[in-house]
């Protein structure tokens, strides 16, 4: 049985730092190119507003984010940066999974009709593979503490 739990436990660590991968290309792009803040999330905002978001997140997306897209285009750079290197090095894993699940809920919440209006629900789910998967990561990562295995997490104690 302890052989399994370590087994899963550096399953999980090697699994966290591969995810890591994701986090910091998406943040690298976003903070340090200008085609995301000084367009492109705006761009994906409007979308969002017109469509794609449920009804109670639109005037939330419409009256503060866009508004103020170039600073929210830097910030979620900012967010997936701190993410990535955070599940990387094991260093605040839990804390990064937290914004972690709240910005994969972010990012449902505004693109959740995207596929139409009543159409088949699996669509629904299914047009959010990009977001659920890495949802339920940010949950194992947090419940299993995985910065504690291969990470600075497990240095602390």
């Amino acid at each position: 049985m302890a052989k399994n739990l370590v087994g899963l436990s550096k399953t999980i660590a090697l699994t966290r730092i591969s995810t890591s991968t994701f986090f910091i290309l998406f943040g690298q792009y976003k903070l340090f190119g200008t085609g995301f803040a000084h367009g492109g999330f705006q761009q994906y905002l409007e979308g969002y507003i017109q469509g794609g978001a449920v009804e109670f997140y639109r005037p939330m997306l419409a009256s503060i984010v866009l508004p103020h897209a170039t600073f929210f285009g830097y910030a979620v750079g900012a967010v997936e940066m701190f993410i990535g290197l955070s599940l990387l090095f094991g260093l605040w894993v839990r804390p990064a999974c937290i914004l972690g699940a709240l910005h994969m809920l972010s990012l449902t919440l505004a693109t959740w009709w995207e596929p139409g209006h009543n159409v088949p629900v699996w669509r629904y789910f299914g047009a959010e593979l990009d977001h659920l998967p890495l949802l339920f990561l940010f949950i194992i990562f947090y419940v299993a503490d995985a910065g504690q295995t291969w990470g600075f997490d497990g240095r602390a104690k």
